[in-house]
């Protein structure tokens, strides 16, 4: 197995961080990213290289990715696309800029990033893209329509991509993992605290709860898995000579994509509304 240089984003803990520190390991370059000013210098520290990457502004993007193929010599093997928050909220409690907040960072920004970084891939004849998506990328769950809406329209945007890229040796990956242990939830909340007027909302009720469980230390629901078990689908999808498309991780994700292929709407739908 040869060394590979990969950029990840959202570094700064969780699924990124953990998958930064089982490709270095590995062997591999990483080079990392993060939001914050101070997560970038903490992960200069420990060892990492590390860039500030806002993807909710392009000229963050532009200027992270002019410094990653500096630090590369313009060469980039993989980039995994992690940065990523969840919006909570009923749908009709979304207004259409935090609906579009929700979006410049799932969507647009990854999708800036990665039409930077195609032409690299193409030029050099070989690369990895791959997406940190979810097992809401596929099926909803109430109060998640933000996030579900972002990670639907990822996977339709990378299942396209992978059909248009098909014959250049770069190889589109979507990972989708269900619940892992992170700090997913807590961000979630501090969105959810500032955008939703629960006080004022016909599901003030359901939001109760939605906060105590958004508050609550550990794990929350079965099934839970470590970051790392996500960092393990990365390394296949990176060092595989024929990686998948889809990567399932937890089971969950397992369970819910084979009712999806099954079961008619009619009957998958109950279900959802009892999650």
């Amino acid at each position: 197995m040869s060394s590979q240089t990969i950029f990840i984003t959202g570094c700064s803990s969780g699924i990124g961080y953990a998958t930064a520190l089982e490709l270095k390991k590995r062997g591999h370059r990483v080079i990392c990213s993060a939001r914050k000013v101070d997560d970038v210098e903490r992960l200069n520290k420990e060892g990492f290289e590390a860039i500030q990457l806002d993807l909710a502004r392009s000229d963050s993007i532009q200027r992270a990715v002019a410094a990653l193929l500096k630090m590369t010599d313009g060469e980039i093997d993989a980039v995994f696309h992690n940065g990523a928050y969840g919006q909570p909220g009923a749908v009709e409690d979304l207004t259409r800029d935090v609906l579009k907040a929700q979006f410049e960072t799932n969507f647009f920004g990854t999708h800036e990033l990665t039409n930077l970084l195609i032409p690299v891939m193409r030029q050099q004849g070989h690369g990895r893209i791959i997406y940190n998506s979810s097992v809401l990328g596929f099926v909803p769950m109430r109060f998640r329509g933000a996030y579900n809406a972002s990670k639907f329209a990822l996977e339709g945007l990378a299942s396209t991509l992978g059909l248009e890229l098909h014959g250049t040796g770069i190889h589109v990956v979507l990972i989708e993992p269900g619940p892992i242990e992170s700090k997913f939830r807590q961000n979630a909340y501090r969105m959810f605290k500032r955008n939703i007027d629960a006080e004022n909302s016909v599901h003030k009720s359901a939001y109760q709860e939605i906060e105590q469980r958004l508050q609550q230390q550990g794990p929350v629901v079965p099934f839970t898995l470590p970051a790392a078990a996500v960092a393990t689908k990365v390394i296949h999808a990176v060092e595989s000579k024929r990686p998948k498309l889809h990567y399932y991780v937890t089971f969950p994700t397992y369970l819910f994509g084979f009712l999806k292929r099954i079961l008619p709407a009619a009957w998958l739908d109950p279900i959802l509304r009892s999650v």
